[in-house]
């Protein structure tokens, strides 16, 4: 039998929480994660701050250090630069192979535990435009990444483009740390908020309403906000010098140093799918995610899906989605009965509801325009194989039957992204070509490794059966 009772893959906070939680009940818990410290995307680089104010990032980012803390004292296992590449079942549960270990000097493990809690969390959704690949253009989760962790801001001429919370949040950063922004490009669609009013009613009474509006007002103080943008385009040959831009039929050019794209963030599904979990369209939100039940329970035995991996949320739901997660394993692996685990959940359900409260609101406004959903021409759908879109839309006319057939042909999707950069762009551009709904045409059948992993990495993992066995029984 193994010796770990639960492995949670992902050191955010549903992945926290969940780990805290299950040490409530008595759980043995080993947390896996990539980064060397816990914190997630959400949290990234909360436990050592290189910002000498920290009051740029704004009071929510530093609600997040409780958290931190309360894991440090659960007494759970924390596995730092893991990179957890396939979910397996196994005799006594689930089997994970790991690679860990700073990067170049990884050893691939296998790993045995009763259930396993996949709190993977988001990425940003792909965002093909013309010169999306040049220097000098990076998405603003990336560049949020380097404020966190390194206090690193552009230089120079920096444009904003593209919709959604996480770029208005951005900006606001960016001027509490004194960087001057050209302008931001809106690409919400003229006529989107009328159209999203009926949810307003819900929104206004969310805990995201009245920050949201203090920080919008804020950054049109000082910054060029451009809306109703309809085509984007980055002008450059060795680097970005220019973004294009149309409003209302009329193109402008704005030179520029970098620019940073954002187009809202979709579930990361890359390890759930590969471990054999069913995937469903969301037409809200425009992309798959996991089918759970409201425990985050899989279809798969043993394995649960918590945060944002699961389907996105926002930041406040993920506490609650990891104990809930939580609270099932507890109850699976026969520490709580059913009646405790439904009194306990009473809470948790409750701050999930309100974390909930007016998401309609935001998925109807945010939902990116088909504009920049489908690319045309030679812009680059798959960054690593180089396949553009022009050659995928010519075989999608062909009748190629979706994107499985797609990769073997030109092998887009199978670099080492695993289709994270370009799976919803060729589901989508296959689905329009053909008149399909994007749930029929489906999604990339993923196989393990589901992350990278060399074999001199694997070939330094155990190789005798005792030293195997010595591996599986040690988290």
């Amino acid at each position: 039998m193994s010796d770990i009772d639960v492995a949670i893959v992902g050191a955010g906070p549903a992945g926290m929480a969940a780990a805290i939680r299950c040490r409530e009940f008595g759980l043995n818990a080993v947390l896996y994660d990539e980064q060397p410290r816990c914190g997630g995307q959400i949290y990234r680089g909360i436990t050592r701050s290189p910002l000498a104010q920290p009051e740029v990032l704004g009071t929510d980012y530093w609600q997040g250090a409780p958290l931190v803390r309360a894991f440090e004292r659960s007494g759970a296992m924390h596995v730092p630069e893991a990179t957890v590449w396939s979910v397996t079942p196994s005799r006594d549960g689930l089997a994970l192979g790991i690679a860990v270990g700073a990067p170049g000097h990884r050893v691939a493990r296998n790993v045995e535990a009763r259930a396993v809690i996949l709190a993977t969390g988001a990425q940003e959704r792909p965002f093909p435009i013309p010169g999306w690949t040049l220097p000098g253009v990076l998405g603003a989760g990336g560049a949020q990444i380097l404020l966190k962790t390194a206090g690193v801001v552009p230089l120079g001429r920096t444009v904003l483009a593209g919709s959604g919370p996480l770029l208005w949040l951005l900006a606001w950063q960016y001027l509490r740390a004194g960087v001057a922004i050209e302008a931001i490009l809106d690409t919400t669609p003229r006529g989107r908020l009328a159209k999203v009013l009926r949810h307003a009613p819900d929104f206004a009474r969310s805990p995201y309403f009245a920050k949201g509006r203090e920080l919008v007002r804020d950054v049109r103080r000082g910054v060029n906000v451009i809306e109703y943008v309809t085509s984007l385009a980055i002008e450059g040959d060795l680097g970005a010098r220019a973004v294009q831009y149309t409003v209302d039929g009329r193109e402008n050019t704005i030179a520029i140093d970098q620019v940073l794209l954002h187009h809202g963030v979709v579930p990361d599904v890359n390890l759930a799918q590969a471990s054999g979990c069913t995937l469903a369209w969301n037409a809200m939100q425009a992309c798959f995610a996991p089918t759970v039940d409201a425990w985050g329970g899989s279809d798969v035995a043993g394995l649960y899906i918590a945060g944002d991996g699961a389907g996105i949320a926002g930041a406040l739901a993920t506490t609650p989605r990891g104990r809930l997660a939580a609270l099932a394993v507890a109850n699976a692996l026969g520490r709580i009965d059913h009646v405790t685990r439904d009194t306990i959940a009473r809470r948790d359900r409750a701050d999930l509801a309100v974390a909930l409260r007016g998401r309609a609101f935001l998925d109807f406004l945010y939902r990116p325009a088909d504009a920049f959903l489908l690319p045309e021409g030679p812009t680059l759908v798959c960054r690593c194989e180089e396949v553009d879109a022009q050659t995928i839309i010519g075989l999608a006319r062909q009748s190629c039957a979706g994107p499985n057939q797609m990769k073997a042909f030109i092998r887009c999707g199978m670099g080492p992204c695993q289709g994270r950069f370009c799976g919803l762009t060729v589901n989508a551009l296959i689905a329009r070509e053909q008149q399909r709904d994007p749930a029929d045409v489906g999604y990339y059948r993923l196989r393990f490794p589901a992350k990278p992993v060399t074999l001199a990495e694997m070939a330094a993992g155990p190789t005798t059966p005792e030293a195997i066995a010595a591996v599986v029984r040690s988290p």
